[in-house]
């Protein structure tokens, strides 16, 4: 080898590992997020948004990959009063080295570009920032525009290997919207509220629809005021949902059928987990059932099959009716094992399994006396499988505080039963602390009913957010981008509006690829294209702190 390749391979091996760092904020290296080069961010690479006293009002889009050992990180620092970084869409400007179509669909947009180059993202963690009002006006590529009614506070249209954690998303049409040509999904730690639009069923506190798909120790607040949407509406395969604080809306939990051939032929889209979850239900809220699962396209065939729902608590503070569970079809078939559900504010009739339809099979849970199979025509099958047990009190350590860690004399602790075989793979060994944090949970032989036993202390770690999902749900792109129409004509067995018949748009194919810039030289020996090559690559790093 020439002595000028060998000299130059041995700097480029240093530089190819090396990662950048990029400060944003009061004192920093930079003073807006516009200033960062997000078009060219490489594996490892970390940018650092400090917060300030007032909000950026700026918005971006993130469409480079990082690698499983060497993730692109966007982390907020929060100031001495614990204060994250506040990001508002209202009023913001974009970098003019960004060109990416679907800016009226959110403030930070992952997938779905032209500068950068168009790519499947990955390997991205977005952590500590604080995304509000993807609402009103913006300006753009092309001048003044404004967000649709379906924005989001953070809008991944395609990406594969990315963490939404420790965020804050919040007054917007939907906080988090993901499409369905996204896979191996994380969301984690985050406090989503207030989302919405008033008077519509179309938009959520998040609306999600991804190939492998976990959530956990998130809260979720309410939406906004007079908003009618779902709290967690989502049509992934592969989903799994534990670990959160699921407060309000129309349903806590709406899991129906997508609109991807990729995803419902997936073998994970057969089985949905839903555990150590606490759900709450306002009085007045909208619809009274608590879960739906199944589907709302009217397409039968495409709905989902079973879901797994155990290990959660379940408090409705309802003066009236209150509905545990709607499965859609005949079809679907869910497992109902040690939960505690407590209707706090009425006798026990005034609770009911499910709405008519489906198999639902129940055991080793804890309800008020007098609860129903349905308050309709029972057109499925519910079956007591054993330990059901009934009482006035569960004996939480604080009911009106909102602590159901269980007293020392509560009757669900080691009354729980086993678990269906398929549950078995998903221990529930953490459970939610206040808030967005973690705490094992002692194991128990038998064990309690519920998402709470006995605590062992302050969690220091999460648990690994693959535990129940594809180890790799596929990283080839699906062209079906969700644009279908969603009929929406189930019926809605329960009062309250039947919220979401709308199925995700990712917008993919809105904007044609930009026309290339012309700059790709032909004919360069392979020395004078490594030293092209270095110098691009010291010229990346200047202007950047090392790690």
């Amino acid at each position: 080898m020439h002595l000028s390749r060998i000299a130059l391979f041995a700097l480029l091996q240093p530089l190819a590992v090396q990662a950048a760092e990029y400060s944003v904020g009061p004192g920093q290296q930079y003073t807006r997020l516009g200033e960062v080069p997000w078009e060219s961010l490489e594996p490892g690479d970390t940018v650092l948004v400090h917060a300030r006293s007032t909000p950026y009002a700026e918005k971006w889009v993130l469409g480079r990959r990082g690698t499983a050992t060497a993730p692109i990180t966007v982390r907020g620092v929060k100031d001495a009063q614990g204060n994250l970084p506040v990001i508002v869409g209202e009023n913001a400007t974009t970098r003019s080295q960004l060109n990416y179509w679907g800016e009226e669909r959110g403030i930070l947009k992952i997938g779905g570009s032209n500068r950068p180059a168009d790519t499947m993202p990955a390997h991205l963690v977005v952590e500590n920032l604080h995304l509000r009002r993807a609402r009103g006006a913006f300006t753009g590529r092309n001048g003044a525009s404004s967000y649709l009614d379906n924005a989001a506070a953070i809008f991944i249209e395609k990406g594969e290997h990315i963490t939404i954690r420790g965020c804050v998303l919040e007054d917007s049409g939907n906080g988090l919207f993901i499409a369905n040509q996204a896979s191996n999904i994380t969301v984690e730690r985050n406090h989503i509220l207030g989302n919405g639009n008033p008077g519509s069923i179309l938009e959520h506190n998040t609306y999600t629809e991804a190939l492998g798909l976990t959530y956990q120790f998130n809260r979720f607040g309410p939406l906004c005021d007079g908003c009618l949407g779902n709290n967690l509406k989502d049509r992934s395969a592969g989903s799994v949902i534990r670990y959160n604080w699921i407060e309000g809306g129309n349903r806590q939990i709406d899991l129906v059928d997508s609109s991807s051939t990729t995803l419902r032929n997936d073998p994970s889209y057969e089985r949905t987990f839903v555990y150590g979850n606490v759900l709450l239900e306002p009085e007045g809220a909208g619809n009274r059932q608590i879960v739906h699962f199944g589907g709302d396209s009217g397409t039968t065939g495409n709905y989902r099959g079973t879901l797994y729902f155990f290990h959660n608590t379940v408090v409705s503070s309802r003066t009236d009716r209150t509905t545990l569970l709607r499965l859609s079809h005949q079809n679907q078939t869910a497992h109902v094992t040690n939960n505690v559900v407590m209707v706090a504010a009425a006798n026990g009739n005034t609770l009911s399994l499910t709405d008519a339809a489906g198999t639902l099979r129940h055991g080793g849970n804890w309800f008020k006396p007098g609860y129903v199979s349905t308050f309709g025509t029972l057109t499925g099958s519910v079956t007591d499988t054993g330990g059901t047990i009934t009482g006035n009190t569960p004996g939480f350590v604080n009911l009106a505080g909102q602590d159901f860690h269980l007293s020392p004399d509560s009757p669900l602790r080691g009354q729980g039963v086993s678990l269906p075989s398929e549950a078995t793979a998903s221990p529930v060994s953490w459970q939610y602390a206040k808030h967005t944090q973690a705490e094992p949970r002692a194991a128990a032989s038998p064990t309690h009913i519920g998402a709470y036993g006995d605590a062992e202390g302050p969690g220091t770690e999460t648990p690994d957010a693959g535990t129940g999902t594809p180890t790799d749900a596929g990283t080839s792109t699906d062209t079906d981008a969700g644009t279908g129409t969603d009929a929406g004509t189930g019926s809605d067995a329960g009062t309250g509006t039947d919220a979401g018949t709308d199925t995700p748009d990712s917008g993919t194919g809105q904007q044609p690829p930009e026309e290339s810039s012309g700059c790709g030289a032909t004919g360069a020996s392979a020395t004078g294209s490594l030293a092209f090559v270095l110098l691009g690559l010291l010229g990346r790093r200047r202007g950047a702190a090392r790690r």
